[in-house]
């Protein structure tokens, strides 16, 4: 598709420094831009490109003033960052959707599929299943028994939805991830065996709810594990049964969560995070990489850091002194001997 920098400027409210009739026709990293493409800068690290970039035309913020001449045209808006945003979110939504139901896939006669809706080759929609309008369920993919998809949900290849689990309208599920598995439930019996507890909950995501590549949420043992409206997790995350996430709290690739913990709104959580089971945290709260939240967050909008985590600024301090112990450790050791020579005397 093709619009001019007039087209473009007019979509996102944005004021053109440049020429207004020139067409894009792609989009590129301000780094990697080339004639006909559309790039943005929010970063001011990126500003020595903005003088050599190819692309052009370049979004950025209204308050921007360029150090040196610019050739690509300017667009100006309040918010580069989003604007450009939405302008991938058009250009995406712009490509073609595919839609039918591919011969290999098997599709059990008591499900019901909305309007538009695909399912490819080698795919499985089970008993009692309910597809929503234009969702697609990608080749290999698994649908269980019972089981409810909103409107234009998006489940890729290889992806495992077991049975009776709900998932609202517009959420992706990305390529491999397991929705409903069984959580974590084992009971210590005499001679050192453990019997399984029946995991009989379900799964809900609510809407527009996005699921990273190869995450596993485990089902409830009783009731429902909830992923709330507006949860975007990254690849490679655990949630454990029983849990439920706040709506619009994102969290990192590599976090763990463990059973029966719950997690405010508008929460964020760095890479490796780890939280253990049946703890509260409160809405806002932030965890950076690598935490380990052994306790209940109550005070909402506090930030954590370190394993046992605590208060950021606490522990940037401690670690400070941490690194210094060394050479600490070398001082008490001479203050030791001096002591022992003042006793001597």
């Amino acid at each position: 598709m093709k619009f001019t920098t007039k087209e473009i400027a007019q979509y996102i409210n944005g004021d053109i420094e440049g020429d207004p009739g020139i067409i894009i026709d792609s989009v590129a990293r301000i780094e990697e831009g080339h004639k006909g493409a559309l790039s943005f800068l929010s970063n001011m690290n990126y500003e020595k490109y903005l003088y050599t970039t190819g692309s052009s035309a370049v979004i950025v913020n209204r308050d921007f003033r360029p150090a040196s001449p610019v050739k690509a045209t300017l667009i100006r808006v309040d918010n580069s960052y989003e604007a450009f945003a939405a302008l991938l979110t058009v250009y995406e939504q712009s490509k073609p959707r595919k839609k039918g139901i591919h011969p290999t896939a098997v599709i059990e006669s008591t499900a019901k599929l909305g309007k538009d809706v695909y399912v490819g080759p080698m795919a499985y929609v089970g008993e009692n299943v309910i597809l929503g309008d234009r969702c697609a369920v990608y080749p290999h993919a698994r649908i269980g028994d019972n089981c409810r998809l909103g409107n234009d949900t998006m489940i890729y290849p290889g992806v495992t939805v077991y049975h009776e689990c709900i998932i609202g309208n517009n959420c992706t599920v990305h390529a491999g991830s397991v929705i409903g598995s069984d959580g974590f439930g084992f009971a210590p019996q005499s001679g050192e065996n453990y019997k399984k507890i029946p995991q009989i909950g379900n799964v809900i995501l609510e809407d527009n709810v996005e699921i990273g590549a190869n995450v596993v949420v485990d089902r409830a043992t009783m009731g429902s594990t909830v992923i709330r409206k507006g949860v975007k997790l990254d690849n490679l995350i655990q949630i454990g049964h029983n849990v439920e996430v706040g709506e619009n709290t994102v969290m990192a690739g590599q976090t763990g969560i463990a059973g029966s913990t719950k997690i405010g709104r508008n929460c964020m959580f760095g890479g490796q995070v780890g939280i253990t089971g049946h703890v509260k945290i409160a809405d806002g709260t932030k965890a950076a990489a690598k935490s380990g939240v052994n306790s209940n967050i109550l005070k909402e909008n506090t930030t954590v850091y370190g394993s046992p985590a605590f208060e950021y600024r606490k522990a940037q301090l401690s670690w400070i002194i941490f690194r210094r112990l060394p050479e600490l450790k070398q001082q008490v050791e001479r203050l030791e001997e001096e002591i022992k020579e003042i006793k001597n005397r």
